[in-house]
C-alpha cells in the first residue's frame, strides 16, 4: 500500500524525506516528470495537463492519495482537479494547505470569516509560474486579513540546486532576498514556496535576518499527512512504493542521490 508524492523533479523528495521521518510505517510512490521539469517557467495550462497526467498514472500504480509535492502545480492545478470531480475513492492535496494553516494558526476546514493573525508583512518566494498565479494570496485571503504579502520571483534557483550548483544557488537567494526587502524592508515572516527552497533555509535564513520567521514545507506537510491519514486511513492505497520518473531512470538516480545523499534508484513511469 502506497501514498503517492508527485513534483516535477526533484524538490518533492524533501516533502518525501520529512514524511518517511514522520511516517515509518507508510509507504510511499515518488513520481518525478523529470522529463517535462522544470515546471515553474511554464504557463497554467501547460502545468495543469502535464499534472493531471501524472495524477492519473500514480491513479492507476495504486495511490488513492497523491499529494502535489510541488508549489507550481498546486497553484495551476490542485483547485481545478478537485472542482472537476474526483473518481470514487480517489483524493489529491497540495502543499499550500500546511503553510495557510501554519501562517493563520487554522485549520483548512475553518470556515469562518477571515480575521487579523499574528503577522501582517509575508515575503514569498517561489517560481514564476507560482508567483503569477497568485494561488497563496487568494487562498490566505479567504482565511486572513490585513496581511501584505509581497511576492519575489525566485528564477535559476530550482536549476542551480537541480545542477547541484549550490554556490550558485546560495548567490540567487541572496540576490533574492535582496530584491524582496527592496520591495518589503522588514517583513515578519517569509514562505519558501518551492519544495526545493528548504535544502537553501538557512540561506534564506541568513539573507532575511534571525528575526523574521522562515516557513519551510517539508515538516508541515508531513504533519499534516499524518493527521489526514490517521482519520482517512483508507487512504493508504494499493500500490507499492519506490520511485518512478518520465526521465531517464539512470540520471535522475545519480542526481537524487547526490540531493538526498543516500542512495535512491528510479525506474521509468
Amino acid at each position: 500500500m502506497a501514498v503517492g508524492i508527485f513534483d516535477s523533479g526533484l524538490g518533492g523528495l524533501t516533502v518525501l524525506s520529512a514524511a518517511q521521518k514522520r511516517l515509518p510505517d507508510v509507504d510511499f510512490l515518488y513520481f518525478g516528470d523529470n522529463a517535462h521539469a522544470p515546471y515553474g517557467v511554464r504557463d497554467a495550462d501547460d502545468v495543469y495537463d502535464l499534472t493531471v497526467s501524472a495524477v492519473h498514472k500514480m491513479w492507476d500504480l495504486g495511490c488513492d492519495l497523491v499529494i502535489l509535492a510541488c508549489n507550481t502545480a498546486s497553484a495551476a492545478a490542485l483547485r481545478r482537479i478537485q472542482e472537476g470531480g474526483l473518481p470514487k475513492g480517489k483524493r489529491v492535496l497540495g502543499v499550500f494547505v500546511p503553510l495557510i494553516e501554519a501562517l493563520t494558526e487554522r485549520q483548512w476546514g475553518d470556515n469562518s470569516p477571515p480575521r487579523e493573525v499574528g503577522v501582517q508583512h509575508v515575503a514569498l518566494f517561489a517560481t514564476p509560474a507560482t508567483v503569477s498565479s497568485r494561488a497563496f494570496q487568494r487562498e490566505l485571503a479567504f482565511r486572513a486579513i490585513g496581511v501584505d504579502v509581497e511576492a519575489q520571483s525566485c528564477g535559476g534557483v530550482v536549476d542551480a540546486i537541480e545542477d547541484g550548483d549550490l554556490i550558485l544557488a546560495e548567490a540567487l537567494v541572496r540576490s533574492h532576498v535582496d530584491a524582496l526587502k527592496r520591495k518589503m524592508p522588514e517583513p515578519e515572516a517569509a514562505i519558501l514556496g518551492c519544495t526545493h527552497y528548504p535544502l537553501m533555509e538557512q540561506t534564506f535564513q541568513d539573507a532575511l535576518g534571525q528575526d523574521v520567521k522562515v516557513f519551510s514545507q517539508g515538516t508541515l506537510v508531513a504533519d499534516s499527512l499524518a493527521d489526514y491519514l490517521e482519520r482517512h486511513p483508507d487512504m493508504l492505497g494499493s500500490g507499492d512504493g519506490g520511485y518512478v520518473t518520465t526521465g531517464d531512470p539512470a540520471r535522475v538516480s545519480d542526481r537524487a542521490t547526490q540531493f538526498l545523499r543516500r542512495q535512491i534508484t528510479f525506474r521509468s513511469a
